[in-house]
């Protein structure tokens, strides 16, 4: 829905696109046309200039996101050197502990997977890149939403907190007395509130030139976990990001 600032043709183009983006397969214009509202008119006049522009493309008959909006997208995490700085630090971690990194940012009360750096042997993941999560029941998050102050954090938190699995913290009290604990101890887990057999430490990496609230985090099978490993994991982890949030500055 429009608002009387907005721009009607950008805001028809960014329904249509997310509309791509939340499917798992080509989408036909009728598909397109049923989820958005748009008259056949538009959503055609939509479809053309976004395939010529190369930020939609068609395939098997129906159309996806294209190579240019990646392309544009990537720009994110580009232009305040944050992609290099992950990439150098990460990479190091992974050689060390041969753990998945993850790189988010915080959008309201949500994290955005930006940057992975994998690690050799495999790991089931939720957090493809550009993928989002609850902030209050992931690592990510919870480190994340520690580093605001309490106006914001009362301000961005839903009423309501969802769970993912049977083990989400969802009552607003728990949460913001282990945002507590997150802020003295320097950095934040939790144990299958996300996915079932893995665990995940995350560390608040800072704000980069250009205003990103940014953190790093790894993710773990339980049956790999052992207490003095964690203890090691939580430690160069938070090394990790302090190295990524010096080479920001």
């Amino acid at each position: 829905m429009t608002t009387s600032r907005e721009v009607p043709a950008l805001a028809r183009a960014s329904d249509l696109l997310e509309a791509l983006a939340s499917a798992r397969q080509p989408m036909r214009a009728s598909a397109l046309a049923e989820r958005t509202g748009l008259s056949r008119s538009t959503l055609y006049m939509l479809l053309n200039s976004l395939e010529a522009r190369q930020w939609i493309e068609k395939r098997q008959g129906g159309f996806i996101i294209g190579v240019k909006l990646f392309e544009l997208g990537c720009a994110y995490v580009h232009h305040d050197g944050l992609q290099a700085a992950f990439r150098r630090e990460a990479s190091a971690f992974v050689a060390d502990h041969n753990e998945v990194v993850q790189l988010a940012v915080l959008d309201g009360a949500e994290v955005i997977y930006i940057a992975r750096e994998d690690a050799q042997r495999p790991v089931r993941l939720v957090s493809d890149l550009g993928s989002r999560l609850p902030a209050h029941c992931s690592a990510l998050g919870k480190a994340l939403l520690a580093s605001l102050p309490d106006s914001e954090l009362n301000r961005v938190l839903p009423k309501k907190l969802i769970a993912l699995t049977a083990h989400s913290s969802t009552q607003r009290d728990t949460l913001l007395s282990e945002l507590s604990k997150v802020r003295t101890r320097g950095f934040a887990s939790e144990r299958e509130e996300v996915s079932l057999g893995l665990a995940c430490f995350a560390c608040y990496v800072g704000m980069t030139p250009l205003g990103k609230r940014v953190a790093v985090s790894t993710s773990i099978p339980l049956e790999r976990l052992t207490r003095r490993r964690e203890s090691t994991i939580a430690t160069s982890l938070v090394r990790l990001a302090s190295k990524i949030g010096q080479a920001l500055h």
